[in-house]
């Protein structure tokens, strides 16, 4: 609402107070603007909270706050519970990669995971605050667009170790996909380009369309989940470097760094080193992270922002919200220096989870556009390198990304 906030608990320096002003409390001193508080966010820890959904102008709220209140939910508390995560501190069943899932999520079974719920319930609480408030002077804030693109496998064949091309060769034999032979050795021997190798292509159309745009590297050591050239190759650093000289580059911390500081830690000095600069911007490999354990190596890291709050298997918004918010501690009860950057969408989750064709995720696209114009939020996409290769699975999908971007942009 970008409205500056003060706090008393001094009554007499509020009544004297002639700005925008409300109480926040169990009972209103008088006939001011007032919120019914919730007990939320008046206890420490965390606890199993049984919460009722009802409607309000349509519009999904909880906690409810009776007749007096000028809202009929408490907007701060109800805001609280979704963006601090409460729901993922508490006992659940995770999935294959240890995450908390889509399905389990408070957001997903009330029926709002697409839709910036917090952003929404702001713009109507702004508009009971106008009509209390007339001539208090409102700023608008302005709709953003920002792209990733995660970086796992910067080359399908080129600058892998001989190990690796060789087992590759065979394997392809073996499953008698001639295909894939000719192409890893046209690769190879120069007569085809590098199918992964889409760089010039999303650097093109941000020079056209000049969004902000982010790349997260993923530099780990190879495992079975993390599968991109090793950063000892010059060809990789050099690609890194040129990233570098026209778009912000993050880290792509690997699988296993979730819960791993000293892990997290040497592929942080690893991507500095190659930059010759310090990273501050980072997003995790197949968005494995734990709350709040992953943020707090973050934070001990000094990294300033993380892109990794949204879900691998649905689309939306899983801390209801389009806007770049501070992580809260519930640990200690602290607003840390962490920002997330949540993300709306991502390629995978819309061709491999969804199984949505090229034009269903465009309409899907288009969808949550929409949603997050609507309030004047931050729309994050997240898109990979390998998914404007038309290769493999990602056939068919060349033109998506440049298609998102007009949509995005528009």
């Amino acid at each position: 609402m970008q409205i500056p906030v003060g706090f008393t608990s001094v009554v007499e320096e509020f009544i004297a107070h002639n700005g925008l002003k409300m109480t926040y409390s169990k009972t209103p001193l008088g006939n001011e603007f007032f919120i019914r508080s919730n007990d939320l966010l008046f206890e420490q820890g965390v606890n199993d909270i049984d919460i009722t959904v009802f409607s309000w102008e349509d519009t999904p709220c909880f906690f409810n706050t009776g007749s007096k209140s000028a809202l009929p939910f408490d907007i701060f508390a109800a805001s609280f519970y979704l963006i601090s995560r409460y729901e993922e501190y508490l006992p659940q069943v995770r999935d294959e990669h240890d995450r908390f899932t889509a399905k389990q999520s408070f957001a997903f079974q009330n029926g709002f995971l697409e839709k910036p719920l917090v952003d929404i319930w702001a713009l109507k609480f702004l508009e009971k605050l106008k009509e209390r408030f007339p001539d208090y002077a409102y700023k608008t804030r302005e709709y953003k667009f920002i792209s990733t693109v995660d970086v796992d496998n910067a080359f399908a064949f080129k600058h892998k170790s001989l190990v690796r091309t060789i087992g590759g060769f065979l394997k392809d034999l073996s499953g008698f996909r001639l295909r894939n032979v000719w192409n890893r050795f046209a690769v190879l021997t120069n007569i085809k380009k590098d199918q992964y190798n889409t760089f010039d292509q999303v650097l093109k159309l941000q020079k056209n369309y000049q969004h902000k745009l982010l790349f997260f590297f993923l530099i780990g050591d190879y495992t079975t989940f993390d599968t991109n050239v090793s950063a000892s190759k010059g060809k990789f650093r050099l690609l890194i470097k040129n990233i570098a000289d026209y778009a912000k580059v993050g880290l792509h911390p690997s699988y296993f760094t979730m819960k791993d500081e000293v892990m997290l830690k040497k592929e942080k000095d690893r991507l500095e080193d190659i930059l010759n600069r310090s990273v501050d911007k980072s997003r995790q490999h197949f968005l494995r992270f734990s709350l709040p354990e992953t943020y707090q190596n973050l934070i001990d890291l000094e990294v300033a922002e993380d892109y990794s709050m949204g879900y691998a298997s649905h689309v939306g918004f899983r801390a209801s919200t389009c806007t770049p918010f501070y992580f809260y501690d519930l640990d200690f009860e602290i607003q840390t220096p962490l920002k997330i950057v949540p993300f709306a969408l991502m390629d995978t989750t819309l061709n491999d989870y969804l199984g949505l064709t090229p034009k269903q995720s465009l309409g899907k696209i288009r969808d949550l556009r929409n949603e997050v114009k609507a309030v004047n939020g931050t729309f994050v996409t997240l898109f990979h390198n390998e998914s404007m290769s038309d290769y493999l699975r990602w056939r068919g999908w060349k033109r998506v990304y440049a298609s998102m971007i007009k949509i995005a942009t528009s």
